[in-house]
Order: structure tokens, then C-alpha cells, then sequence
């Protein structure tokens, strides 16, 4: 008998998954233990193994598709089972029962767009693919491009179009073989989620009914709107005088037929106008990257951007991200639903100065001044356990570990990995910790695991010349602690005026669980901590 499988919950605050691939394809023979498919939640891909053997007979939706926690993702049963009647009723289900998440606007159509299982003829096709919902705020996707035409062979694996997220631009992939027979949009416009993508199936296909079917399924208009491109220049009208641009020089193409480039590296070329058939790759099989973009000289590619004359009023427009739009909502929440009240204290790093000198002499890593800040903070947390606590509506949690998040800020926007049980750390322990988790944000690689889970949170800007500035709560922790750079001001020591290495730090509070006195006496520990740091080693 068939079995469904649906969409896993793989972390305490996921809602909705994304396919990032599936690794057996429809028909396909599947044993217990194997790879069944790769499942990327916001921030990180994780992956699925079949816990049953048997036959893939239906998968709920393909590479780059969204799935709510609990939809119908995929149907495992013997080879040539009628598991259609499993089909409708898991979709059917899910469609009744689905809803909003508290105190979330939704934008999008009121009732998700499902091809009708009673109007289309599944037999006779591959897939049909919607917009999937990348994020909890995700309201429409962007074409980046298409990597194949209507008309064109695809073949399993091979990439359809490249979808601009939230997060990122993802490479879609097709997961079976076929014929591209329908493009929901072209290149720069953009699909509301759930609305009609691609159709992929054999020639011969009714698509005029199949893209009815699926567009008066939906109360909402029609899905396709061409929007502005990602960096475009708006001129006021005015009677400019005749501007002679100067002739480029020519450059010869290093790249024909497909281009073989990154999701980013295409994305920065768009906004920078930039011919990736100018540009060499450095990646494998000529592949091009960011690094080749950044090294790249518009000029030798007669790629010359427009200047406006002196006078004549001239702006760029670029269209927010899903991922900046996600951090606004986030921290605007934050910000007008958490009471904040901020402390602000200059602490004097003269020991720590001394102290990291001399452990760098002989620990294995270099140990930096945020990991002796980072050390700090966890032995101070167990002293002042409220504001090691979290506010989650009906009570006050006051945590008895300490798992410090450690802001890092990646090209998108912002990222907090989450560095467990901090206080039992050594600070080479937290200098390989907290590189490894730059390291994985930087390049999308961060697991639930490495984000979910924090008590306290650090934001240090002193590594880009900031002095001293105020951070929003990351909810549900209580505070945040600002951190600002190291500058020599003068001190009183002794009775003398002398230079000494001050820093300032920042206390942001959630005035619902700590109070004034509470957030002081913490940063008077704080600071007892770096101005004598052999205590934290004893």
C-alpha cells in the first residue's frame, strides 16, 4: 500500500519548506536510508532520507518548489499503484485547513493555485510548476533568467531559469526529462506566488487548457506583470543639452553559446550592465563567480554607464529584496512591540590588549578581541540569569544555558549563528566557532541548528570604525549587546592623565524582562571581566 510522505517539520519555528533537489525522480526505485531529497528552509538545506522502500510514484512539487509543513511532498508505494485518490485528498486537505500565521498580512491570492486534478490529465504530463513560496514574506518571485526556451529538450538536472529570492537566485532545476512547452514570464518580470511558472511534458499537450485550468483556479488576477529592472536610471524630462559619449574601445567575447555562471554572479552583472560574454571565469570549467565580476573592468567590455550632465536631476531605483523586506518586518517588530531602553558603559581594554598578546604567543588560533568579548558576556550571563531570559507573551523564560548569537553580516543582509553553551568555551573554542559560522553564513550553509536557540545576542561593529551605536532586540531574547571599536581617549590612572584603549558597549533591553538596574548590574560584570581578565580563565 502506498505511503505519503509529508513535509517534515526539521526545526521548532519552520513553516514551509523549499526543494532544493530531489535526488530520485518519479518511478524511480527508493531503499530505506537513501537520499530522497534536499529540503531548504531560510537559511540552510537539509537532508531527506526515505525511511521506507519502494517506488517514488508522485513527488508534491518540483526542485525550487515550496511546501507548507505538512503538505503532501512526496508518495511511496509499488511500481504501477493508482495512488491519484491519495493525490486529491492530501491536496484537498491542505487546502481547507491551511492558514494565515498570526498577526501576518497576507498579500497573496486567498486560496493557493493548484492545477485540478479532475481537469487535467496528469498522465499525459511532467509537471507543472507554480512560484513556490521561498519565505514566510515571499509575496512574488523574479525571473532572473531562463536557461532554456519554450520548444527546448531537458533533460533531469539540467537548469530551467535562475528565480530571485529572498535569500538569494536560485538555480531551478528540472527533475525529469521533457519538453518546455510554457514560460509563465520572462526575463525581469516577476509571478506571484503559487501562480503558473513552467510546464514541462511531451509534445502534443492541450497547454491553452492547462494554463486556464490553472489561472481560474485562482481568484486573483493575472499572475504575470513586468516590474523594473534591479538597477535602473530614471532621468527627469528636461531640455538637456546633446551629450557625446565617448567611443569605447572594442573587447573581444571570451564566451559563447551558454554561459556558465553563479546565481550572484549573474545578479551582479545585471545591476551592473555588465556582458558576461566579456568576462573570464575562474571557476571550474570557466565558470564565472562574484570574485570574476569584482575584478572585472566595465570599460574593456564597451560597457560605459550613462552619466547624467551637471544639473539635470538623476536617480536609481532598486526594487527591495525578499530578504531586506524579511529584516524589516522582523526588527520593525521588534522595535515598536519590545519596550526598548538602552545603557551605555566605556570600559577599559588596556588588560585585554595584554592579555590577547601574550595568548597569541602560543594558542593554535588567533584569538580575537570579540572572542574575549564573546567569553565575557557567556560568564556574565550566568551571573545575571534575567538577562539571559526571553519573552514569549504569557511568561517570562529565564534560560539556565547560555547560547550567545553572534550578528554576521553577509552581502543580503544580516545572519545570527548561534554559538551553544558559550560559558564552557575556551577562547580557541569560540575563535574556531565563530570563524566556521562567518564562514557558513557567508556561503548559505548554516543549519537550524546553527541559527535557532539564542539567549543573548552580540553585534560587534568596532571591526568597521564604529565608535558606538544602538541595536534592536533580536527576538525573543531580552538584550543585545552593541559593541563599538577599541580608540585610544585619555583615562585617569593613578591620579594621571594617561592614554588608554576605551570601548564603549551598548546594552539594548526588552523593558517587559529587564530592568535598569538589572541591565547595570550586568555590564558592571561585564566590564569587571575585561578590565581583569584572568578571572574568566580561573
Amino acid at each position: 500500500m502506498a505511503e505519503v510522505i509529508l513535509m517534515p517539520r526539521l526545526s521548532d519555528t519552520m513553516t514551509e519548506g523549499v526543494i532544493a533537489a530531489w535526488h530520485k525522480k518519479v518511478g524511480d526505485t527508493v531503499k530505506k536510508g537513501d537520499l530522497l531529497a534536499e529540503i531548504e528552509t531560510d537559511k540552510a538545506t537539509m537532508e531527506l532520507e526515505s525511511y521506507q522502500q519502494g517506488v517514488l510514484l508522485h513527488v508534491g512539487t518540483p526542485r525550487g518548489g515550496k511546501l507548507q509543513v505538512n503538505d503532501l511532498l512526496a508518495i511511496i508505494g509499488t511500481a504501477g499503484e493508482d495512488v491519484s485518490a491519495l493525490v486529491a485528498q492530501n491536496t484537498n486537505s491542505v487546502s481547507e485547513t491551511k492558514a494565515a500565521p498570526e498577526n501576518t498580512k497576507v498579500e497573496t491570492p486567498a486560496a493557493p493555485v493548484v492545477a485540478s486534478a479532475d481537469t487535467i490529465d496528469f498522465s499525459k504530463m511532467e509537471e507543472v510548476v507554480l512560484m513556490p513560496r521561498l519565505s514566510d514574506t515571499m509575496t512574488e518571485g523574479v525571473i532572473a533568467g531562463w536557461q532554456k526556451k519554450v520548444g527546448d529538450s531537458v533533460k533531469k538536472g539540467e537548469i530551467l531559469a535562475d528565480i530571485e529570492t529572498d535569500k538569494a537566485t536560485m538555480e531551478l532545476e528540472s527533475y525529469k526529462d521533457g519538453i518546455l512547452l510554457y514560460q509563465g514570464a520572462q526575463a525581469g518580470e516577476k509571478i506571484l506566488v503559487n501562480q503558473l511558472l513552467c510546464i514541462i511534458g511531451q509534445p502534443g499537450l492541450d497547454i491553452d487548457a492547462i494554463v486556464k485550468s490553472v489561472k481560474t483556479s485562482s481568484d486573483s488576477p493575472a499572475a504575470v506583470a513586468p516590474i523594473a529592472q534591479e538597477s535602473k536610471t530614471a532621468l527627469a524630462p528636461t531640455a538637456a543639452p546633446i551629450v557625446v559619449a565617448p567611443v569605447a574601445p572594442a573587447a573581444s567575447v571570451v564566451n559563447e553559446g551558454r554561459i556558465f555562471a553563479s546565481p550572484l554572479a549573474k545578479k551582479i552583472a545585471k545591476e551592473k550592465g555588465v556582458d558576461l560574454k566579456y568576462v573570464k571565469g575562474s571557476g571550474e570549467h570557466g565558470r564565472i563567480t562574484k570574485t570574476d565580476l569584482d575584478n572585472y573592468t566595465p570599460a574593456s567590455a564597451n560597457t560605459y554607464a550613462a552619466s547624467a550632465p551637471i544639473g539635470q536631476v538623476s536617480f536609481e531605483d532598486t526594487p527591495v529584496s525578499q530578504m531586506r523586506k524579511v529584516i524589516a518586518k522582523r526588527l520593525s517588530e521588534s522595535l515598536f512591540t519590545a519596550p526598548h531602553f538602552y545603557l551605555t558603559m566605556k570600559i577599559n581594554m588596556d588588560a585585554v590588549v595584554e592579555a590577547r598578546a601574550m595568548v597569541n604567543e602560543t594558542s593554535p588560533v588567533k584569538i580575537s578581541f570579540n572572542d574575549f568579548i564573546v567569553k565575557a558576556v557567556a560568564l556574565s550571563l550566568k551571573q545575571h540569569p534575567k538577562v539571559n531570559s526571553s519573552w514569549l507573551g504569557d511568561v517570562i523564560r529565564t534560560n539556565h544555558h547560555v547560547n550567545i548569537g553572534i550578528a554576521v553580516a553577509v552581502e543580503e543582509g544580516l545572519l545570527v549563528p548561534v554559538l551553544r553553551f558559550a560559558d564552557g568555551l575556551s577562547l580557541s573554542q569560540i575563535s574556531v566557532s565563530v570563524k566556521e559560522f562567518a564562514k557558513k553564513a557567508k556561503d548559505k550553509k548554516l543549519q537550524p541548528a546553527d541559527w535557532e536557540g539564542s539567549t543573548f545576542t552580540i553585534s560587534n561593529l568596532g571591526m568597521f570604525g564604529i565608535d558606538q551605536f544602538t541595536a534592536i532586540i533580536n527576538p525573543p531574547d531580552a538584550c543585545i549587546l552593541a559593541v563599538g571599536g577599541i580608540a585610544q581617549e585619555p583615562i585617569v590612572k593613578n591620579g594621571q592623565i594617561v592614554p588608554g584603549n576605551v570601548m564603549n558597549v551598548t546594552l539594548s533591553c526588552d523593558h517587559r524582562v529587564v530592568d535598569g538596574a538589572t541591565g547595570s548590574a550586568f555590564l558592571q560584570t561585564l566590564k569587571s571581566y575585561l578590565e581583569g581578565p584572568i578571572k574568566m580563565f580561573i
